[in-house]
């Protein structure tokens, strides 16, 4: 029986559903950011879908990042699972598409209301869902539980903002956990603050956090040799998922650079496609020549900057990096990974908004493998340092990968708990 909180929560949905639509559908065709059809998130007229595996969801790129390391494990170890993989964004779906699409079916992730999360569960009849994350859909784990279906977070985290907001309404929240049968949580702390929450000790394992067990995506990149010959010689600074404003101020820090006769090659990558266009007429407003990815002869009339217009391309990007810049963290945003440039002994500066990933970035600061700077002013300081002295970089960079290699092992760890729920541990 639903909860009297699961009831409030289908009564505010239900409600306020109405009006965001518009206002979404104007937003998109304001900002071109794209989402999913409306229609397909109400999951009618599903595809036939094999029954008896799980369903990950996922919400976007960097929860995608992390199911497809759970994928690769679980083919491994259970070849004969059928796997569903969701995500919420339309950025998460195309990278789900692209990259697993041939191996799995890939859905949007249906609307949290009782009649499309009904027929995701009846055409999948899954074992075991997976939620990668945060993404605790109430109606989700509540029509899991009515069919006996396990339910379980997987990297589990909440931050400590988090965790004060949702305390708020504790009493409201408790019982639109009460359907988790596992919470697998990155660390002890994120451990803690679930349990806080009302979720049974018993319900929680800490099996470490997933972004660790990557590897260098040796994969080539049709560009680098053009980039590294229009480089010309000059560091290449990698500026990864930069967030609005953050091009303005890498941009500054690099016409302090430019004053000393010390500007380093940039290729530069928005962290969301409709800002593509801004941020490659921001670099021409400031007297730059801009070289994009779906242009590649500009590069041959040659460039002080590269823009990655795509998606799925910047992990390998930081390959060729002197020194990165991680952004959504100059922008009060939270940060993005900063483990994609380490693992390639690349080191990373980022400003102090990095609260997503607050422990790694504890752990790089602290080995010597990351630097946090406050604004351009600081981040022209910091990245001079690197970006001048290779030895300097080198080292950095290799403390960074020694973070990555001394915290693998989650995804098994992780594996062996989900198999378990499926009577093959």
């Amino acid at each position: 029986m639903a909860s009297p909180s699961l009831w409030l929560y289908r009564v505010l949905l239900a409600g306020l559903l109405p009006a965001a639509i518009p206002v979404l559908a104007l937003g998109q065709r304001l900002t071109g950011k794209r989402r999913p059809r409306f229609r397909d998130r109400l999951a009618h007229s599903l595809p036939p879908l094999a029954p008896g595996g799980a369903w990950i969801q996922a919400v976007s790129v960097g929860e995608v990042e992390l199911a497809r390391r759970l994928v690769r494990e679980l083919e491994r170890r259970a070849p004969e699972l059928p796997l569903l993989l969701t995500a919420t964004t339309a950025t998460g779906l195309a990278l789900a598409a692209r990259t697993l699409g041939e191996r799995l079916q890939v859905l949007p992730c249906p609307l949290d209301l009782p009649g499309p999360v009904s027929r995701v569960l009846a055409a999948a009849a899954p074992r075991l869902l997976v939620l990668v994350e945060t993404e605790l859909w109430p109606e989700m784990l509540h029509q899991a539980a009515r069919r006996g279906v396990p339910a379980a977070v997987v990297n589990a985290r909440l931050s400590a903002r988090s965790h004060a907001a949702y305390r708020r309404v504790g009493a409201l929240l408790a019982p639109l956990l009460e359907p988790l049968t596992l919470v697998l949580a990155r660390s002890a702390a994120d451990a803690e603050r679930f349990s806080d929450l009302g979720v049974p000790r018993e319900r929680i394992a800490v099996t470490g956090n997933l972004k660790y067990d990557l590897e260098p995506d040796e994969r080539p990149l049709e560009w680098a040799a053009a980039v590294e010959h229009a480089a010309a010689g000059r560091p290449i600074l990698v500026a990864g998922s930069t967030m609005e404003g953050e091009e303005a101020l890498l941009l500054d820090a690099l016409a302090a650079l430019d004053a000393d006769g010390r500007r380093p090659f940039l290729v530069l990558a928005p962290r969301h496609p409709e800002r593509f266009a801004a941020a490659a007429e921001l670099v021409a407003a400031r007297g730059l020549r801009c070289a994009r990815r779906s242009r590649p002869k500009e590069l041959a009339a040659g460039a002080d900057v590269f823009l990655i217009d795509g998606i799925g391309e910047l992990a390998r990007a930081y390959r060729l990096a002197r020194a990165a810049f991680v952004g959504g963290s100059l922008a009060p945003t939270g940060g993005h990974n900063p483990l994609e440039a380490a693992v390639w002994g690349v080191p990373v500066l980022s400003g102090p908004h990095v609260h997503n990933f607050h422990e790694v970035y504890g752990e790089m600061v602290g080995a010597g493998g990351a630097r946090l700077v406050a604004d351009a002013a600081e981040l022209a300081v910091a990245a001079t340092l690197w970006l001048e002295d290779p030895g300097l970089a080198t080292a950095a960079g290799a403390a960074g990968r020694g973070v990555v290699e001394r915290n693998r092992g989650a995804t098994g760890r992780t594996v062996d708990a989900l198999l378990g729920l499926l009577g093959k541990g």
